[in-house]
Parts: structure tokens; sequence; C-alpha cells
């Protein structure tokens, strides 16, 4: 089942899990580029102060080698002794260690980055497990390492070998050398040495960093139901986001529903649109928008506002242009002001004849609509959408 699991993870690692991991302290990290840039940093430094490592190393010597005859009788002396020279040592040591450790840090951040993490401190008990131990061992990951890394001792040992006798007359030519000449020329000719190292170590870590980048991505891999999951994670579940819509849609229509009878007038294509307006000329600007709806919300506002006694007007184009431009609980488009004002006004005449004070009106003349705020204009005549 693990096998066939790590065959399935064939799709790269998202965002997310990249930055969980590096939340665990998962990144990738070069031991190579770590190494270069130690040894390389410490040869540079070794090189700048060789002048004064030379003289401080030439008056080590030279106390050191001082005949005492104090020191021949009393056995505790030479300690005495060692005690006076290690400040000097640790002088040149310390600050060394600490550049040298520095640099390093350094290093491993430039391939990963910087993380402060506790987690990879954490005990883990699958390790101990020997059977894992011995497929972790038997991984093509492990034989790479180990390919690598013995590829990069046999080369190093090869290389200072080949160095080291090709130049032991330099070596010999050094004892015969008083020993202000003779530390000079050894450093000179370790450092030329230190550099054949150097360089090949910095051709190890161009390879290394890439590697261990690839391998990292490759580590993480995931599997389709992985991404799946995370998706759903991210995103919420579909069908509980889709139930929570609905209900949210459900709650909509109840409250657009229950402001239809306070609407001054409903205005309907026949059986596909239906906008509830309302106008209060001391509170309102433009006549807002109280409901609208389609298909069969339309046919549910029409009877509430029939139930409530609110005149119901057929204007299709009209209707659908408030439709597909007006907003709930806004005002009208600037556009249909004209329009809107005409069908209130016919609304008013009808409400008055109703109550006596004026005569009936006739039909309700043709509305003039901008055919662009028309969405059916040119493709229906009739006023029917698609």
């Amino acid at each position: 089942m693990a096998d066939q699991d790590a065959q399935d993870r064939n799709l790269p690692a998202s965002q997310r899990k990249l930055d969980k991991a590096r939340e665990d302290g998962q990144v990738a990290r070069s031991r190579d580029l770590g190494h270069f840039a130690a040894i390389a940093a410490g040869g540079a430094a070794l090189v700048v102060m060789a002048p004064t490592l030379a003289d401080l190393l030439e008056q080590m010597v030279r106390r050191a080698l001082r005949f005492d005859v104090h020191a021949v009788l009393e056995p505790a002396a030479m300690a005495e002794r060692l005690a006076d020279l290690a400040p000097a040592l640790l002088l040149v040591a310390v600050p060394l260690g600490v550049l040298l450790a520095l640099v390093a840090a350094a290093g491993s951040a430039i391939s990963g980055g910087w993380v402060w993490s506790l987690k990879p401190l954490a005990p883990k008990f699958d390790k101990l497990n020997p059977l894992a131990g011995i497929k972790r061992i038997a991984s093509k990951q492990q034989l790479v390492d180990t390919v690598k890394a013995s590829a990069l001792a046999v080369l190093l040992v090869g290389i200072g070998a080949i160095y080291l006798r090709s130049h032991l007359p330099d070596f010999g030519a050094a004892l015969g050398l008083p020993l202000p000449a003779a530390l000079p020329h050894v450093g000179a000719t370790l450092a030329t040495g230190l550099l054949l190292l150097v360089l090949l170590l910095g051709a190890f870590a161009l390879f290394d960093v890439p590697w261990q980048r690839y391998r990292h991505r490759s580590r993480l891999k995931m599997s389709r139901q992985e991404a799946k999951q995370e998706l759903k994670e991210l995103e919420g579940n579909v069908e509980v986001k889709g139930k929570v819509k609905a209900r949210m849609r459900e709650m909509a229509n109840r409250r657009m529903i229950a402001a239809v009878p306070r609407a001054d007038l409903v205005v309907m294509n026949p059986t596909h649109y239906a906008v509830a307006l309302k106008y209060d000329e001391a509170s309102m600007g433009a006549p807002r928008v109280v409901a609208k709806g389609a298909d069969l919300l339309a046919m549910r506002i029409r009877d509430v506002a029939k139930g409530a006694a609110v005149p119901v007007l057929q204007a299709p184009v009209l209707a659908r242009a408030l439709y597909a431009h007006a907003e709930i609980d806004r005002e009208i488009p600037a556009a249909l002001f004209a329009a809107v004002a005409q069908v209130l006004a016919y609304v008013y005449q009808l409400r008055a004849a109703m109550q006596g004070r004026a005569p009936m009106p006739g039909e309700l003349p043709a509305i003039a609509v901008p055919a662009e705020l028309d969405p059916h204009h040119g493709l229906h005549p009739e006023g029917a959408p698609a």
C-alpha cells in the first residue's frame, strides 16, 4: 500500500504544503554548500591574516623551543608554559571558529532559507523501526547521497595526495630555510592546494543545491486525493457551501416577498420577470426596488402583490430593463427615471379614480425605455427572453 501511495504521488506540491513543511522545519538543505562556504571563508581569512599569523606562530615556536633548565627539572613548568601559550591560540582559533560557524549557517540558509522551528527536535519513535530504517538505507535517494559522498571523499583524497606528492620538494626545501622564511613558504604552498580543494567543493555544491531542491519537492509530491482534500480545506466543502448559499438565497427571497405588500406597484413581463417598486417623495430621491425575481419567483411576487392590492402592470421592456440593471434596496438607474415616472403617474391616476377623485385612465400608454437597457433588444421582438 505504501508503494502504491508513493506511485500515486505524481502531482507537484502546493504552496500550502510547502509552507506547512517549512513550519515543520523541512526545507531543502545543501551540506556541500555549507562545507564549501565554511572552508572558502576560512581559507580566505587565513590568507588575509597570513602575515599576522606568521609572526604569531614564529613567536610561539621560538618560545616553545627555547631551552629552559627549570622546565627540565620541574615537570609542572611545562603545564605553565602551555597555559601561557593557550591565550594566543584561543585568540586565533575562537574568532576563526565563530567565522566558520556563521558562514556555514549562512550557506545552509541560502539554499533553504532561515527557518526557526523546534519540531525537528521532537522525538520520532517511527525512526526506531528497523524495517523502516533498512528501507531508508536502501532507498534511491540514500544511494545517491552515498555515491556522491564517496565520490567527493575519493576526489578530495586523490587531489590532496597528488598535490602533496608533486610538492614534496617544496616542503623539503622549507627545512633548509630559516624560520622567518620557512613559514611563509609553507603557507603559500598549502594555500594553493587548499584552493584546489575549495574549487572541488564548489563544483559539488553547484550540483548539490538544485539536487536538494528537487529532492525536497519530490518528497512532498501529492496524490490526487491529497490535492482534492486540500482544495476542500481551502474552499470549504462544496456541498456545505451549496447548502449555505441556497439557505441565504431563500432568506433573501423571504425578505423580498415580505417587502412586496409595501410596494407601490409591480412591473411585469407577463411570465418571466417581476420588479416591485416603492417611492416615497419625502424620504427617497428616486423610486427604489424592493423585490425582483424571474420565472417562479416572479409569479410569487405577482401573487403576493395581488393579494395585498398592489397594482401589477404589464410592461415587458421596462420589467426586463429593471431586472437587468436595478439592484435590491437600491434606487433605479437614472436612465429609467422617465419610464418609471410614467408608470407611477399612471398608478396614481388609477388610485385616484378608484377613490372617486379623478376619472378612470385609459390603457397604459407605450413606455419609452432606452434600447441599450433592454437585455433582449433585437433578439426577441415579442419581448420574451430566450
